[in-house]
């Protein structure tokens, strides 16, 4: 029998003009959830919410996760539609590919602002309603290397680190309260975040890594992490063999040093 739980929920999705965040969005549609879409790519949107015919309803709202103000406009817009967010899937952000050495610090602080303040913000903006129902969901989707560091990622690293420890401690703050936290840790998934990614310089990188092109299906990845949100778990792991780096990180750092000073990082 197919779950009927995300029928009539509002889920609002942040980075979800492509990859993850699009798939994520085409499969909610077809469990009957309400959506909320978001990226800065407004005519990307246009064209994942034709995709998404089979949602009970479907809103755009353009935002930019590193303008304070888009964010407040836009959680001002489902103020005014009365509209209680049910699940928040922070999805949205970018990556890198620089050596520390080479990276500017406007390029550093660029991939905090989207990745991590603007998913702080933008849950510190629909948590207080979640509060005052006694229940919600926020998630938030880090990276394998949330768990760890990885050449010429430092400053994607050290922003999903950051998400983690922030998701973390909101959730052992108002798990008591009901509201339910969970992180995200895809592995290779292949979709085209490396095209995007910002090279030393902050310019997109236009290039495909081999490792991303070989990874996960992007639809089973968002099936995925969508049984797992169902399920309430406070960690979803996605991925293929990548996923063991996690355990040989915990128990055998020493061994996970070697491996990753050695593994082809693009």
């Amino acid at each position: 029998m197919a779950s009927t739980f995300y029928k009539n929920k509002w889920v609002w999705i942040t980075g979800a003009s492509s990859g993850i965040g699009r798939a994520l969005a085409e499969e909610l549609s077809k469990q009957g959830a309400f959506l909320i879409l978001s990226a800065r790519n407004e005519a990307s949107l246009k064209m994942v919410a034709e995709n998404c015919k089979l949602a009970k309803e479907v809103i755009i709202l353009p935002l930019d996760l590193a303008n304070s103000n888009q964010l407040n406009t836009a959680y001002d817009q489902i103020k005014i539609k009365q509209i209680a967010v049910d699940i928040l899937i922070n999805n949205g952000g970018m990556s890198q590919r620089g050596l520390v050495r080479n990276t500017g610090i406007d390029i550093h602080r660029r991939l905090l602002e989207v990745n991590y303040f603007g998913s702080v913000e933008l849950t510190t903006l629909v948590l207080p309603g979640m509060i005052e129902r006694k229940k919600g969901h926020i998630v938030g989707v880090s990276s394998i290397v949330g768990q760890f560091g990885f050449p010429l990622r430092s400053s994607y690293s050290a922003s999903k680190h950051a998400l983690k420890g922030f998701l973390e401690t909101l959730y052992l703050e108002e798990s008591k309260n009901g509201i339910d936290v969970s992180i995200v840790y895809p592995g290779r998934i292949n979709t085209e975040i490396s095209k995007h990614a910002l090279d030393e310089n902050g310019n997109p990188t236009a290039k495909m890594d081999e490792g991303l092109a070989n990874g996960m299906d992007v639809n089973e990845c968002a099936k995925k992490i969508i049984k797992g949100i169902e399920k309430k778990k406070v960690e979803i792991f996605v991925g293929k063999r990548e996923l063991l780096l996690l355990f040989i990180r915990r128990f055998t750092p020493s061994i996970f040093f070697k491996i990753a000073k050695n593994i082809k990082p693009v």
